[in-house]
């Protein structure tokens, strides 16, 4: 909780958590149950190859990237022919310049970066940023599988990161989930860094993918920079943005407030309008700059709450 420390919070005593969260635990912990039934829901959604410049506001979109493209053959260079494509080794073998050709790979593979790390374990209200990111990675992937696109991704959690390389068809949407469960219900205590997911995801991601990347982005750090803007540069690259309505703003109220995170409780002293004028400002600055940094590398951008519905949001960003 350091970054509630540097706003000037007044801390009260720090002791174990004495009540567990009065939520389903279904909105704590994402279940193989539930994301298996938003197979049917992800029908809904717009076809991920149409993916394009969004037009609602928030929303921040590049035109596709060409699709990959995979060798075909070689044949003998003709002037015009784009020297880029030259097949050095033939042309060295036969003496004779040689230019390649290439087919578009009819496939577009989708890949989702999905952080569940205990950063990702909180709400105030609604489902966990965990399991918001959990639903809308299976919702990518079964609108994935129904388009016969193969899925793969990124799955991060305390124990660090998880790739998986991309596949078709039903079994690797049901690999996938089962993977987010798995790590959504690590016990561990450690807390890798972000950037163990999109460097996982710049190794994976080849020219023409589909990329989404799910996480409250807390630790947005140089390397994590470095790697979503190789990303973009050959594909599509979405981030979505997880947060829980505190982090936008402290309650108003003149009293005391307990946050937990299941084995630790502290005290918040709410009441200074002054203190409750910077954290509502920190917050806005920080969402301003993440839809700049994605203008700016032309890259999608969403946010998602922890009271909306995942399915109505990308029904937006997909539009």
């Amino acid at each position: 909780m350091g970054w509630l420390k540097s706003l000037g919070l007044n801390f009260g005593h720090v002791a174990p958590a004495s009540e567990s969260l009065a939520a389903t635990h279904c909105r704590v912990q994402p279940t193989l149950e539930d994301l298996l039934s938003l197979r049917l829901r992800a029908s809904a959604l717009p076809t991920l190859a149409r993916l394009a410049r969004a037009r609602q506001n928030g929303l921040y979109h590049a035109p596709l990237k060409g699709r990959g493209m995979e060798y075909a053959e070689s044949r003998p260079y003709q002037p015009g022919d784009d020297v880029r494509t030259m097949d050095w080794r033939l042309t060295a073998r036969s003496g004779k310049p040689h230019t390649k050709l290439f087919r578009e790979e009819r496939e577009r593979p989708v890949y989702v970066g999905v952080d569940l790390r205990s950063n990702m374990a909180f709400a105030t209200q609604g489902a966990f940023k965990s399991v918001q990111a959990a639903r809308t990675a299976a919702l990518l992937a079964w609108k994935a599988a129904q388009e016969h696109d193969r899925i793969g991704g990124v799955v991060l959690g305390a124990s660090g990161s998880h790739e998986l390389l991309p596949a078709r068809g039903g079994a690797a949407v049901l690999r996938l989930l089962n993977r987010l469960v798995d790590v959504a219900n690590d016990a561990a205590t450690d807390a890798p860094p972000l950037a163990q997911l999109t460097a996982g995801l710049q190794r994976l991601a080849k020219p023409g993918s589909l990329v989404f990347v799910l996480s409250d982005l807390r630790d947005f750090d140089p390397a994590v920079d470095r790697d979503l803007a190789r990303i973009a540069q050959h594909s599509d690259l979405t981030l979505l943005h997880f947060y829980d309505v505190f982090e936008t703003a402290l309650p108003t109220l003149d009293a005391a407030l307990r946050v937990s995170h299941g084995a630790q409780s502290v005290d918040l002293e709410l009441g200074d309008r002054a203190l409750a004028t910077r954290y509502q400002q920190r917050f806005a600055d920080r969402r301003d700059d993440l839809m700049d940094y994605c203008r700016t590398h032309r890259m999608g951008y969403a946010s998602i709450s922890t009271l909306e519905t995942p399915l109505n949001v990308l029904k937006q960003v997909l539009a």
